[in-house]
This record gives C-alpha cells, structure tokens and sequence, in this order.
C-alpha cells in the first residue's frame, strides 16, 4: 500500500500525468457528452439512420460497406461511456454501474515566525487523496463503496446501500457522513479552500448506522441514529443521534440563487467500551505538522453533544457562508462539563462564470441543501481553447479548545485562496494562510506561547 506521505515527487508526477491524459480525453469526447444532454439516436455521430442508406438488404444482410447498429442500452444510450463521470455501464435490466475515482496531490511551505517551534512541514508534497469510487443503481436501491488507497487508518469513506422507493424520501443504512454541518456535507471534490475551516473538529463526519432524509420545496430533514467508524469498529465509539434541518427562504427561479439557513444537533454518548475523545485542529493545511490547538486526550468524557448553525446567501457569482458550533463534553464523576466553540464566515466570487448549483437532495445519504462544484461552459474550457473559469475566496475561522482543566489553545485563521477550473475534471487550487494561536496547546511543549504561522499550500485536482 502507498504510504500517504511517501515519494512525493513521484506521486505529484503521476497526478500531472494523469491531469495530461484527461485533457486529451476531454479534447477527443462526443458533442453530445459537453453539455450533458444526449441527442436523439439518430443525430449522434456514426450512428445509421433508418431508411436511405442504412445498408440493409431485403434477405436482411448488411451492407459490406456499412457498420453494424450501435448497441443501445433500454433508454437509447450506448451501454458503456467514458466520460467526465468516469466509466458508466448500463445493463439490460435497467440498472446502472459507475466507476469513478478522485486524486488530490498537495504541495507547499510554511514558516513559523517564532523560534523553536521545529518542524513546519513533515515534506514539501504528498498526496491528500487517492479514491476508487463504485456506484450501483437497481430500480429504487442505490449502493455505493470509497476507498482511499493511501489512507492507512480510515480507507473506507461511504459504504452504504439506500432505498428510495418511497416519494421525496431517502432511507441510507452503511457508514456514510453524520447529518451535521453545511462545510463537512459539501464534498472534499468541491470545497471552497484546499481544506474545511478550523470549526471541522467538531463535525462528527462519517460513522455507520442509518438515516432518513426528506425535502420539500423550500426545507429539508434528516435525522438518523449512528455508532462507529467501520474502519476503527462499529462499537468503539458509542452511540449517535443526529438531525440536520435546513430552510431556504428565499430561492430564484435558477434553483441556485438562494438565502439557506441550517440548524443541526447530535448526541453522542460514549458508552465504557468507547475510545478516548481528542479534539485538535491544526492550520488549515493538510502538510503542516502539528496542531496548534489540541485538547489532547480527554479520558473522562461520557458523552458529546454538539450544536450547528449555518447560514448562506449566494446571488449570481457571489456567496457568502457562515457556520458557528458550540460543543458539550460531559465527564464522569460529577466533574462540570467543558464547553468548546468554533466558527467561521467565508465570501467567495466566481469569475466570468455563475454561482455554484445549489443541491437539495442527494443520490443517497445525508447531504441535503449543499452547495455543488463550479460548472464550466464548453468555450471556457482550456480543451475547448479558453481559459478556464477562476474563483476567488477568502475565508476567517476560529476554535477554542480552552475549557477548566483543558489547555487546548485557541487559533485564529485567516485564508485567502484562488481557484482555478481549467476543465470539468480539473482544479488547481492555491491558498494562503496566516495561522494565529494564542495561547497555543499545552501539547505543543512550546510553554503556551504564541505561534504565528504563515503557509502556503497548493493542490492539484483530478477528479471523474
């Protein structure tokens, strides 16, 4: 197995090579595969048309100097594509299988202006994500399994099966993210900043139990009940309940100009058979070394409950998004609880394009009422001889670890970050970060003095 952090320079090299080659496969696609919509059979390239010149025989031989029909798949469609959704096979009985996959290979530096801190960066570059990604869709059952063949610890990402026979209702029984928080729903493919904002500690993100979604016009509902991560044991984290409520106000006509509004609770209790709870955050930068706010282990905790609002107006290209979390850890023996926090407030702009779509419902699981990925016109694509589309985003975050006897530290980050979608398939992202910590984790061995870092991290993005 690749180690995530291992041979980077060869990594980063066989991600370029990979960007290379989905260029030229996007340069070389069908017209009908640009804009998402199939023409009729007959209007599609080297396929016969019926009548004049199909080449058919009256003993029913074909023509030499003809092609055999196209194979079709029940609803027109030829059974196997390649395209920007990876490869896709349709069955006879109706049923689709997809395989797709994303890599995401990060680079960058970062200083740290007082002195001894140490290390900064463990290595320059490194990969961040390496996923095989397989989805299967059989009349109302959807079925889906992420690996990450990097990822030592935690491989397996959503491995869940879901029915939706029932109208405007999703039920998604597996291991697949806790309905909780606006930034932690939205995927890693699409995100604003190369990572989540410091308030991310207190996501619960992916346990395995099972949930039950629905939406209407204007909300949505999510609630689902959760024990651990398949990949540390279903057992060894206690047990969830979750709920997630969102209302949109206000929506134009577009579907994606929108004024959204979330609220979101979850109780864990953890139960003697559960792990230690730990909450730390380090600047938002997957190759900086240390977290400068770590509560480190928090051995007397029984139980967390967590409480999210989120907020978010997007017009035209403009959005602005917030989040505030405030976390409960309940201890044994009668000790006062400790109370966390954690925020943020983002405005970002897309250049020379429109807003990013806004989501209501998701194929399967807990992700409703999210914001979606930067769509690209076909004469802004670089295979297509533009330019691209660019996005800009700033970005200011907050967590506070400081409760009682926990010497967790408190950080402030400030990021500003462009984003750069040359292609469907493509981003290059590059952000800066100035990370303040004051007082910094006890963990740090740094005496509890201030940390001020300065960081610069860049990623290239493949993703289908």
């Amino acid at each position: 197995m690749l180690s995530r952090r291992s041979q980077p320079r060869a990594a980063l090299s066989a991600l370029t090579l990979s960007l290379i080659g989905l260029g030229a496969a996007t340069a070389a696609e069908r017209p009908e595969d640009r804009g998402g919509e199939a023409r009729p059979a007959e209007d599609r390239p080297g396929t016969a048309r019926p009548g004049k010149g199909s080449g058919a025989k009256a003993d029913g031989r074909e023509a030499p100097d003809d092609k055999a029909p196209e194979s079709k798949a029940p609803d027109g469609r030829p059974p196997v594509t390649l395209d920007e959704k990876g490869i896709t096979v349709r069955l006879d009985d109706g049923s689709k299988v997809r395989i797709g996959g994303r890599l995401h290979g990060d680079f960058g530096t970062g200083r740290v202006q007082q002195r001894g801190f140490g290390t900064v960066f463990e290595e320059p570059a490194a990969i961040r994500r390496a996923w095989i990604e397989t989805y299967y869709s059989l009349k109302d059952f959807e079925f889906a399994f992420q690996y990450d063949l990097i990822e030592p610890k935690m491989p397996v990402n959503d491995a869940i099966v879901a029915y939706k026979g029932f109208k405007d209702v999703i039920i998604t029984h597996g291991n697949f993210k806790e309905p909780f928080s606006l930034d932690q729903l939205i995927s890693n493919n699409v995100t604003q900043f190369a990572e989540r904002s410091q308030a991310d500690a207190f996501a619960p993100a992916r346990s395995f139990g099972t949930a039950i979604g629905t939406h209407g016009e204007s909300w949505t509902a999510v609630t689902g009940v959760f024990g651990g991560n398949i990949n540390s044991g279903l057992q060894t984290n206690g047990i969830a309940s979750t709920t997630r409520v969102t209302y949109t106000p206000w929506r134009a006509e577009n579907g994606n100009d929108v004024l959204h509004l979330g609220l979101a609770g979850s109780y864990r209790a953890l139960g003697d058979d559960a792990g230690d709870l730990n909450l730390s955050s380090r600047p938002e930068a997957f190759l900086f070394s240390r977290p400068l706010a770590d509560t480190l282990t928090i051995r007397d905790a029984t139980a967390v409950g967590r409480v999210g609002l989120e907020a978010a107006w997007q017009q035209g290209p403009f959005r602005l998004q917030g989040e505030y979390i405030l976390t409960d850890v309940e201890r044994r023996d009668g000790r006062p609880p400790l109370f966390f926090q954690g925020g943020y407030i983002q405005a970002s702009v897309v250049l020379d394009g429109k807003g990013r779509p806004y989501r209501v419902a998701p194929n399967y699981g807990s992700e409703y009422g999210v914001f979606t990925g930067v769509e690209l016109e076909d004469r802004q694509r670089v295979s297509r001889g533009g330019t691209g589309v660019f996005e800009l985003g700033l970005r200011y975050s907050a967590i506070d670890l400081e409760s009682r006897d926990v010497r967790g530290g408190i950080e402030h980050d400030f990021t500003a970050g462009v984003n750069w979608y040359p292609d469907r398939n493509i981003r290059f992202v590059f952000d800066y970060v100035r990370s303040h910590a004051a007082p910094s984790a006890e963990s740090l061995d740094f005496g509890r003095r201030t940390v001020d870092a300065d960081v610069f991290i860049g990623r290239a993005q493949l993703f289908w």
